[in-house]
This record gives C-alpha cells, structure tokens and sequence, in this order.
C-alpha cells in the first residue's frame, strides 16, 4: 500500500513550497492529498504575487491524522496565519504531533507547530521573521537548510526544497518502529 502525505494549505501558500513538495513525494511513489478549510481550490502566492490555484482534495472535516503517514505544512506568511485561526487545522497539527508521525513544516508553516504548541524543547528552523515567536514557544532555533529533531522536519525558504523534500521522503518511507 502507497505512504500517503497530508498537505495542510490555504489561500496564501508559498506556490514553491507546495508544489514543489507535493511532486517530489509524488514522484517517490508517495501519495498526496491537499486538505484545507474549504473546497474547490486555493490560492497560491508567487513570491511576489498571485500565483497558481491548487485544488483541493479534502476539507478539514473529511480528514483525520490517523488516515495519514505525515504531515506537509507548506509556507508563505498568509497560509499559515489563516490556518492558525483555524481550531480544526491547529487541532490537526497537535494530532500528528501526538502520533509521532513525521511533520514537515517550511517558511512561516512552524507557525502551525508554534499554535498547536508542540515546539518546546525542539530544535526548528523557519523564515527569520517568526523565529522569536518559535523561540518564545520554547524552541531551540537554529539558521540551517534542513532541521530534524526526531518527527519535525523544518526549513527556512524555497531554496531549500530539494533538501526538505528529501528529509520527508526519507522519513515517510523509513521503518515504522515500534
């Protein structure tokens, strides 16, 4: 049976740091669904702008942690603010934490760990503008390509997707251990 990746994500999402993911897991065989407060399709944004819709696979409601192998929360500082506000996305997040299955967050996505508090103690890199806030949650912070700290997979910005994928992948296909 084919590993399959939750993609949390709203209007906002770095366009990169879904899409970019969500094909290397795909192209690993992986399977991946978008799940996101409503249906139809999000928007991303390009860097600067606009960018490309996704659509979406699931509503918050339609999925839960259990039906997954890990989580992918995808940056962009609009996306994850939203999905904050959110208690269904916060309490999804706290349920895979609580799974030990692996949880990804890139950019502004440790935004997510930082409300389903589950950073404390753990060693997370992100964008710069939110690292006092990953801080003030009790994280151990650091300025590199790719953190991991036992489930949590963390980068900072687009260019490091080729290394976060690869961490994701690795996790997603690695034993299961008892």
């Amino acid at each position: 049976m084919a590993k399959k990746v939750l993609i949390l994500a709203t209007d906002g999402f770095e366009q990169s740091e879904l899409t970019k993911p969500k094909q290397a897991l795909e192209d690993a065989g992986i399977e991946t669904t978008v799940a996101s407060p409503n249906d139809g399709e999000i928007k991303g944004w390009d860097m600067t702008d606009w960018g490309d819709s996704v659509k979406v696979d699931k509503t918050l409601d339609q999925v839960n942690a259990a039906d997954y192998d890990a989580l992918l929360l995808p940056g962009g500082q609009i996306n994850p603010d939203k999905l904050r506000m959110e208690e269904k996305a916060v309490s999804l997040v706290k349920d895979f934490a609580d799974s030990g299955k692996p949880v990804a967050a890139i950019c502004h996505g440790p935004w997510m760990l930082v409300e389903a508090d589950v950073v404390k103690g753990k060693t997370i890199t992100s964008w710069p503008s939110i690292r006092t806030d990953l801080r003030n949650a009790g994280a151990n912070v650091v300025d590199q390509e790719v953190a991991i700290d036992g489930q949590f997979i963390t980068s900072r910005k687009p260019d490091d997707i080729p290394a976060f994928s690869k961490a994701l992948i690795e996790a997603v296909n690695a034993p299961v251990t008892a």
